[in-house]
């Protein structure tokens, strides 16, 4: 990509899209284009379709997306699965439309079968059940990721799918009814900082793992796939999705994550657990060789990123 590559980055407000806005402006990408919700509805077919027919960008990378924890996507399963199949059906076909030949789609973890084998291979796709509390979000995902590789097929595009781990980082979601568990960890251990609370109750029985990827690292993954997409291409053939694991490959159950934020914001609670709350997927850590193998490596440790994680929530 050249410096004055117009890129539009769909979902630029939220954490993985306001990530990818601060590493492309680092590395010297000039002629960025986002819409804030309220400017381009990317669920209405009709405005997507004006918008790059107008705007005209020549790469997309696709963030948007309604995204939420547990509670969200049991509670709203049916807005999971519409809008997120509305928004990434208008944008990836009104791309191909407006010609756009490099896009990059950004998926989740959660497409992988519940009981996945251990580290999760890229291949594992479709080898099993999904987990129940987030069916709708994946299939909505596995959707997307089957929508670039069929117009990579039939009408040579060249579409790639990144699939992150449970990113964290500035520009979380914090509502306690949404988040995904490190901000809702962060917040309600700040909370019981500043009301002195003796504990915090965490759903589930802390016996979970999972994988924790700094937003920055991820977007600087992102876009150094997107920038080597040709030999990304190339390594994965056309006989198989183009899909690339994104993680920092290392887990932790969610009572060592509940300690480690615990000790990022200083509370002194004790850390209680509700056994009567769903635990979701055993483990979801990611076989990350294949993006290893492509010259990117992550650089945030857990306990940097959640001490800068916690610094951006408590001075917003």
């Amino acid at each position: 990509m050249r410096p004055d590559t117009r890129i539009y980055v769909a979902g630029h407000r939220g954490l993985a899209g306001s990530a990818l806005v601060r590493r492309l402006r680092t590395k010297g990408y000039s002629s960025l284009i986002t819409r804030t919700h309220a400017e381009l509805d990317l669920a209405d077919g009709a405005a997507v379709r004006e918008f790059f027919g107008r705007e005209k960008p020549e790469v997309v990378l696709l963030a948007a997306a309604k995204v939420g924890g547990i509670l969200a996507n049991d509670t709203y399963p049916a807005q999971f699965i519409h809008e997120n199949l509305a928004i990434q059906t208008n944008v990836i076909h009104e791309a191909f439309r407006a010609g756009v030949g490099e896009l990059l789609f950004l998926g989740s973890s959660c497409i992988y079968p519940r009981d996945c084998p251990q580290p999760i291979k890229e291949e594992y796709l479709l080898t099993g059940p999904l987990e129940p509390t987030n069916r709708p979000y994946a299939i909505a995902k596995i959707a997307g990721i089957e929508m670039c590789w069929s117009y990579n097929r039939q009408y040579g595009t060249r579409y790639l799918c990144a699939m992150p781990t449970n990113l964290y980082g500035p520009g979380d979601n914090y509502d306690l009814q949404a988040s995904h568990v490190l901000p809702a960890l962060i917040r309600k251990f700040h909370e019981a900082k500043l009301r002195n609370d003796r504990s915090v109750t965490v759903w589930g029985t802390g016996a979970p793992r999972r994988e924790f990827l700094h937003a920055d690292d991820m977007a600087q993954a992102c876009i150094h796939l997107i920038e080597r997409s040709a030999e990304v291409r190339a390594r994965l053939g056309a006989q198989r999705p183009p899909l690339v694991n994104v993680g920092c490959g290392e887990d932790l159950t969610i009572r060592e994550l509940a300690v480690a934020v615990r000790e990022a914001v200083g509370s002194q609670a004790d850390i209680v657990y509700d056994r009567s709350k769903p635990d979701g997927t055993p483990q979801k850590l990611l076989d990350i060789s294949l993006v290893r193998s492509l010259g990117w490596r992550p650089s945030i440790g857990l306990a940097e990123g959640l001490r800068s994680t916690y610094e951006s929530f408590a001075n917003k």
